[in-house]
């Protein structure tokens, strides 16, 4: 398909996968297809042009925006009625509240004649948010061609692998498909894909392997790349402008360009300000440092569980082991109390200095300070160890 192949750029391989996966219009397609690769590795992007370049009845469904088990499954049936309504203007809301009334409502609405004899696609993006929800959400999902004997194939858009959704209790196995990161190779075909047309497509390519030599050590999130080649490449043709060189003139182009590329390193690709702000700095050849107030450095913002294991060892350093019954526990039975108190702890604990403590008292008092039930995994104890 030609016009897919200009469309969806150094995604061949995965694209043939879908296609044949999806088959003939009125064939079954697979029940369900997990798709999962790293942020802008192109799996949003390609299943929804594949999907409406082949004219599949599909609904689209973002998993953030439906956050609860009401909204997601209300979501996907008015869209699907909203579908198969005979001019597109479908007034009545359907309303769902239980996974039950999900398969029964699904059956309904697929029963259009436009629906009747074509596979229906269901995409879940953002799929690891199912996992918050009710327990059979995610099975029956899975299942759902089964449950509701219709042809119709729910695919799920993932950042994580599936070995961290399956359920303990076991499930039905989608077809797996992974999107690898991009290499630089494909980075510089798609960027330079986007050249303007009142410049040469040499000149942008030129100009897209200067980029890409600075930047694609610390970054390569397309979309990232994408922001800083837009924003940087006034600045990159100026001298051509200006009549100073012309488009071969490489060395002297690189030449401007680099001192602005360096500032991008320290301010646009933090986005630690918007992009007119970065334009009027570049404008007026003014130091972003001199910028107050935008530094992210001024300001660094630890990860959510380190700032509680910060707390806990501070706690477990200051506080006796034998005071984190009183303070931790909410049902610590009667303790006595003691006008007794030794020589040494007459003097204020933060005039001796912190103590040692061992890790399961660190981690202790971490589960008893953070208010949600926190798991023992390896990202909490990277942070332990960081720390």
């Amino acid at each position: 398909m030609p016009h897919l192949e200009n469309t969806v750029l150094c995604r061949e391989s995965q694209v043939s996968i879908l296609q044949s996966l999806f088959g003939e219009r009125h064939h079954f397609s697979f029940p369900s297809i997990f798709i999962y690769g790293h942020t802008a590795s192109g799996k949003t992007y390609v299943t929804q042009t594949l999907l409406r370049t082949l004219e599949l009845p599909h609904v689209f469904v973002n998993c953030v925006e439906c956050f609860s088990l009401r909204l997601l499954l209300e979501q996907i049936l008015n869209k699907l009625n909203h579908l198969s309504s005979s001019e597109g203007n479908c007034s009545t809301q359907i309303t769902c509240e239980t996974f039950n009334d999900f398969v029964r409502l699904f059956k309904q609405v697929t029963k259009a004649e436009s629906l009747k004899d074509q596979t229906v696609y269901i995409v879940l993006d953002k799929a690891e948010y199912l996992r918050d929800m009710e327990a059979n959400l995610l099975p029956g999902f899975l299942r759902l061609q089964e449950l509701t004997d219709r042809n119709v194939t729910v695919l799920f858009l993932s950042e994580i692998v599936w070995e961290k959704f399956r359920p303990n209790t076991g499930c039905f196995e989608p077809f797996v498909l992974y999107f690898p990161d991009y290499s630089i190779g494909n980075l510089q075909k798609i960027l330079s894909h986007d050249h303007p047309p009142e410049y040469s497509a040499d000149f942008y390519a030129a100009y897209i392997n200067i980029l890409l030599g600075v930047f694609y050590t610390v970054c390569r999130d397309l979309k990232e790349l994408r922001h800083l080649a837009v924003l940087n490449f006034p600045k990159y043709c100026e001298p051509v402008v200006k009549g100073e060189a012309n488009e071969r003139d490489t060395r002297k182009l690189w030449r401007n360009i680099e001192p602005h590329l360096k500032r991008a390193m320290q301010t646009v690709y933090l986005r630690e300000i918007s992009s007119s702000q970065w334009e009027k700095l570049q404008k007026d050849d003014i130091d972003p440092a001199q910028l107050k107030g935008l530094s992210a450095y001024t300001h660094v913002e630890l990860p959510y569980y380190s700032k509680f294991i910060l707390i806990a060892a501070y706690l477990a350093s200051y506080n006796p082991a034998r005071t984190d019954k009183r303070f931790f526990l909410k049902h610590h039975g009667k303790i006595k109390k003691t006008n007794f108190l030794k020589k040494h702890e007459k003097t204020s604990n933060h005039l001796l200095g912190p103590k040692p403590f061992p890790l399961d008292r660190l981690l202790a008092i971490l589960y008893s300070i953070v208010d949600s039930r926190v798991a023992p995994t390896a990202n909490i104890f990277s942070q332990d160890g960081e720390l």
